[in-house]
């Protein structure tokens, strides 16, 4: 590449990214590791603590790095997908990645991808592995945080991020996603999951199904890994919950004592994930001589937020967001909706979803709810894979959701600001809950500092 073919603004860079989709998913690390040995391997030079799973990757992720944050440690953070910008993705003490930063490393990456493409018989690197490999040098080279908390993005045996030798592995727990990938059943899941699995290498995982374990401990015995599990090695159990909060108290093999812990954050399932993510630090305490305090540690967990979980994005009229994007997050807010709803208030729903999703079974899961919601309306939204309403409409009537309380809504911003003018004034009984795909709940997020002020003019 010659040098007047360098990027010179960061949306240069950002679009040359976007425009490697075309080469796909293409599960196998030999670009990764091609790339990283011309570079000197930098990924060798950072602690990582590597993080897989179906659902709960994004909060255990969050309750990692502001517990070590609040500890003084400097925290690097690595996830996907992002909801508002794409910088999102890649945080150094829960700041974003800088533009320049972030176009630098782009020219210098870039040149790597082309050599690839030209030089081996793997092909160009996929948009993911670039972003991966980006991630990699801004922690080894610009920024050296004391560890990166560092999420898959799809799997784990061949998902780009398992170049990596990490501190500890984390498997938060084993779910149906992604099945054209990486299987249909949960063992095969799991075969992929284990793959983050490293040669002595301690293993957390809040999974709990014994055939899921056996595949861990299986893989565990080959690397001569210690696996720690819920609900054997360490358990957090809920103590009480209300909207906006819950406490639970936590113990592991690992402490002498039981300690309580607050949340901002509701769902029975983020106990399990602070668990998790508290199994991980006691084992950086114990074996790699991390300092966290008691205080420390409390303060990092109550002060997590995760936005578009339970998210109160309204308080009057009450309106919650949750990414309840595939069929165990569904379970999820059902379970949570059913506890935290209190007698007499009306529950609406707003829906949205992706088109590849299995929509009428998520559909199914909510039944339970059916006799305590009021209204459920479908819509569609500006993304390639969203499904439009009429479809999200069939597929919750087949999931046995009654006609009348169906509707489907054309365009959801009127929609919601027209809500949100009715409901100003009245009683606070009345829920609405937006859920569905997390790129849904991105725009609705967006869109609301600002309605809620117009909307009480």
């Amino acid at each position: 590449m010659h040098a007047e073919e360098r990027f010179v603004e960061y949306k240069q860079a950002l679009d040359w990214l976007h425009g490697l989709l075309r080469f796909g998913q293409r599960p196998g690390l030999e670009r990764m590791q091609w790339v990283l040995g011309e570079l000197g391997n930098p990924e060798r030079r950072v602690p990582f603590i590597h993080v897989a799973g179906t659902n709960g990757k994004g909060s255990t992720c969050a309750f990692l790095t502001q517990m070590l944050m609040e500890a003084g440690y400097s925290v690097g953070t690595f996830t996907s997908p992002y909801l508002i910008d794409f910088r999102e993705r890649i945080r150094y003490n829960g700041s974003m990645i800088e533009e320049e930063d972030l176009l630098q490393l782009a020219n210098e990456v870039r040149v790597l991808v082309d050599r690839c493409e030209k030089e081996t018989e793997f092909g160009s690197p996929t948009e993911f592995e670039v972003i991966t490999l980006i991630a990699i040098l801004y922690f080894a080279r610009v920024k050296l945080p004391a560890v990166v908390v560092w999420e898959t993005g799809l799997g784990g045996r061949l998902d780009s991020t398992n170049v990596v030798i990490p501190l500890v592995s984390v498997i938060t727990n084993i779910g149906l996603d992604h099945t054209s990938v990486l299987g249909d059943n949960l063992v095969d899941i799991a075969g992929e999951k284990a793959g983050i699995i490293k040669p002595g290498v301690p293993v957390v995982t809040g999974e709990r199904r014994s055939e899921v374990l056996a595949v861990f401990h299986e893989k565990a015995k080959q690397t001569r890994s210690t696996v720690y599990e819920i609900g054997t090695h360490f358990a957090g159990e809920q103590v009480e919950e209300k909207l906006g909060e819950q406490q639970f108290r936590y113990r592991s093999r690992l402490r002498r004592n039981e300690e309580t812990y607050r949340l901002t954050m509701n769902g029975i399932h983020q106990t399990d994930n602070a668990s998790v993510a508290l199994m991980t630090i006691d084992i950086l305490r114990n074996y790699f001589s991390f300092l966290l305090e008691d205080e420390e540690i409390f303060r990092g967990l109550q002060q997590t937020r995760w936005p578009g979980r339970l998210e109160i994005v309204s308080p009057r009229p009450l309106v919650i967001l949750d990414g309840a994007h595939n069929q165990e997050g569904m379970e999820a807010l059902a379970g949570s909706l059913e506890r935290l709803l209190p007698e007499g208030a009306r529950l609406h729903l707003l829906f949205s979803g992706l088109a590849d999703k299995p929509l009428s079974h998520m559909a199914e899961t909510l039944l339970p709810l059916q006799s305590r919601i009021e209204s459920l309306y479908v819509t569609t939204f500006d993304f390639p894979r969203a499904a439009e309403s009429e479809m999200l409409h069939d597929a919750f009537h087949t999931g046995g959701w009654e006609a009348e309380k169906l509707e489907a809504v054309p365009d959801w911003r009127a929609f919601l600001l027209s809500w949100m003018r009715e409901k100003q004034s009245a009683k606070a009984d009345d829920w609405l809950v937006v859920c569905g795909s997390l790129y849904f709940i991105a725009q609705v997020r967006a869109f609301f500092p600002t309605t809620v002020e117009e909307a009480g003019e």
